[in-house]
């Protein structure tokens, strides 16, 4: 089937022959059949690199109204964004963040890409423009399977099609165990298809050599070189790149080290860029690796960083690129090699080993198409049993995708979000909202109603909750659920502000410990050797804290990581630059921005609750003269840390 053979404009048609697609891919008419361009309802569980986003945009282009881009992550919202800003006279939006907004400035374009944090927001916020989307397309909609992430994209989905029932779903999936349970949740259509454009071959090394599943074997030699290194090597000679993928950041800036001193490439632009604006130094040791041709990619990196070396890579620049699980989700940067050399995560309890599904992800990332004529993809069996490694992962069914809702955790956040919106209003209502869930469709929703009972009792115990004659979200309630965080540090922020009401002073060290001390909020490891410091420094700082550090009621430990990493953002909001924090707290430039991005939302929605606090909107925990002035102090204080931290994010 050629793109002419669609019912598209013909300034579409030019758009992508341009691009040098003029047939479509085999899953690509079979989406196609199912009636992507007609409206239905469709679930595409395809391999990576086989056509989804193409799917996508037909989909998108064919409806009569606007459309809505689910992504799970903001660097892939930014990807799509630009994908999609290319097509001739559509107008794109991308809305990523500020949960406590309607954006009905969004309701202008053609599509709007977004996460499903930020459609779950615009619901609750109730936002117009959500009920006047045609077409809804979910990328990576196997993430129903996360936890944390997943319930929010369930619950969002449930609510959608109940917003607009004859809504169009079009749901791209990776090949995953269930996709057929997925299609029938979402009244769906499956196309599932294994078709890839370039032939993969995928292996396990052991002993000197690659047995591939086709029967093939690769001998490698090896010298006085580890079998990654002589992988590389051996692709590099074959006029390829690699993509190796290992456990963590640290093994991850080792290996690059260690390849760039075989000097594969020279890539002194890439190098030159990065060292410019290198601060620290994982900034300095990516610029020196890449000088090898070689690079790493991690979440500690600066995003500007991040940017350079994939776009270095796909450009050819560089021949390696040494990588963390997180990117076969993420970015697209495709390899004909990719070796996973690690495929074990420390989880707290000790090594386990990767999911199917995650390594065939980073399998996909194998061989770029009119590039490649091929992509291999191969495990390093170090360690551990080459045979075990094989029957684990080497044409084995990827798990099934299974719901994460029940937890106390998604059940209390997105209860409270159903009664405050008026999804319901009673505890039939919820159990009907409740019942359209993914995971009703998969389990019994009466499996929910312990959990589900004794969240509404925590949230009638918090003040959030009334039973009156049903369920009725309280004026908190509703605060809480509008400004996006979850009902524990809803909580958590009334009695902290309660608190910090009724202190002498209230810093900027205040204000961040406060909104550190948070559910919501991810904090910084401590180090074994930073612990005594911390407390030290606590003791010193006391009436600037809310919680009393002689007196503690709880895990001290865990508050201790609160103390830090309300340290850092101090310090960055002083100007401290990320070397210099690199050196004090071991803070990688990337962390710094991921914690004052996620700092700055629950400052804002402290702020929030902070002003209804102050007018008397909701109930405060005292209510005599000098509280309601130490409120307005703390407002002025919560302002200013806001505004302060805006600042450095911009710098």
């Amino acid at each position: 089937m050629d793109v002419r053979d669609l019912s598209l404009a013909s300034e579409f048609v030019a758009h992508f022959e341009e691009r040098g697609i003029e047939s479509l891919y085999p899953p690509q008419v079979a989406a196609v059949e199912a009636g992507i361009t007609r409206g239905e309802r469709v679930v595409a569980a395809m391999p990576t690199a086989s056509g989804k986003t193409l799917v996508a945009q037909l989909a998108m282009l064919s409806t009569g109204g606007s459309s809505l881009y689910v992504v799970p992550l903001r660097a892939l919202a930014t990807e799509k964004y630009e994908t999609f800003s290319k097509l001739p006279d559509v107008s794109v939006g991308v809305a990523t963040g500020d949960y406590d907004t309607d954006d009905e400035t969004l309701g202008k374009h053609d599509i709007v890409v977004a996460t499903s944090e930020k459609v779950d927001s615009a619901i609750r916020n109730g936002a117009g423009w959500v009920e006047a989307i045609e077409c809804v397309v979910v990328d990576e909609v196997h993430l129903l399977d996360a936890q944390g992430r997943g319930p929010t994209l369930e619950v969002t989905l449930a609510k959608l099609q109940r917003l607009v029932p004859d809504q169009q779903i079009v749901a791209l999936s990776a090949t995953v165990g269930n996709a057929g349970e997925i299609a029938d949740w979402l009244e769906a259509e499956l196309v599932h298809s294994t078709w890839r454009p370039i032939d993969l071959r995928t292996g396990v090394y052991d002993d000197g050599s690659v047995a591939f599943d086709d029967g093939d074997r690769l001998r490698i030699e090896l010298g006085d070189e580890p079998p990654t290194t002589a992988l590389v090597a051996d692709a590099i000679e074959d006029g390829g790149q690699s993509l190796v993928f290992v456990n963590s950041r640290r093994e991850a800036e080792t290996l690059a080290r260690t390849l760039a001193a075989k000097e594969f490439r020279q890539a002194p632009a890439v190098a030159s860029d990065i060292g410019e604006t290198a601060t620290t130094s994982t900034g300095r040791s990516l610029s020196e690796a890449t000088e090898g041709g070689v690079a790493f990619h991690h979440a500690g990196l600066r995003a500007e960083h991040r940017s350079v070396v994939e776009q270095a890579f796909r450009d050819r620049d560089l021949a390696v690129l040494c990588a963390t699980p997180t990117l076969a989700a993420g970015v697209n940067v495709p390899a004909r090699r990719v070796i996973v050399r690690d495929h074990e995560r420390f989880t707290g309890d000790g090594y386990e080993p990767l999911p199917i599904l995650e390594v065939h992800q980073m399998f996909g990332r194998a061989g770029r198409p009119g590039l490649d004529p091929y992509g291999e993809a191969m495990l390093v069996a170090t360690g551990v049993d080459a045979a075990d490694l094989r029957e684990r992962y080497i044409g084995a069914d990827p798990e099934r995708v299974e719901s994460k809702l029940a937890s106390r955790e998604a059940l209390r956040t997105h209860a409270l979000a159903t009664l405050a919106s008026g999804f319901a209003d009673d505890r039939e209502g919820l159990r009907d909202v409740l019942a359209s869930t993914f995971f009703a469709h998969q389990r019994d929703a009466e499996e929910l109603v312990d959990l589900t009972d004794e969240v509404l009792s925590y949230l009638d115990a918090t003040g959030m909750l009334r039973r009156d004659n049903g369920l009725v979200a309280t004026d908190l309630g509703r605060l809480v659920s509008r400004v996006y965080v979850d009902p524990l540090t809803g909580a958590e922020v009334v009695e902290a502000l309660g608190t910090a009401a009724t202190m002498d002073r209230v810093t900027t060290l205040t204000v961040l410990e406060l909104v550190c001390d948070t559910e919501d909020m991810s904090t910084q490891h401590v180090r074994s050797e930073e612990a005594g410091r911390l407390s030290e420094f606590a003791m010193r700082n006391e009436a600037q804290f809310t919680k009393s550090v002689r007196d503690f009621d709880g895990n001290f430990q865990s508050w201790l990581a609160t103390v830090k990493t309300a340290r850092i953002l101090d310090d960055w909001i002083a100007g401290v630059d990320p070397g210099q924090l690199d050196d004090r707290y071991g803070v990688a430039p990337g962390d710094v921005r991921r914690l004052a991005d996620r700092a700055e939302w629950l400052l804002s929605a402290t702020e929030v609750i902070a002003e209804q606090l102050s007018d008397g909107v909701i109930e405060r925990l005292s209510s005599d003269t000098e509280s309601e002035l130490a409120y307005d102090a703390v407002l002025d204080r919560l302002r200013e840390t806001r505004s302060a931290l805006l600042d450095a994010v911009e710098e």
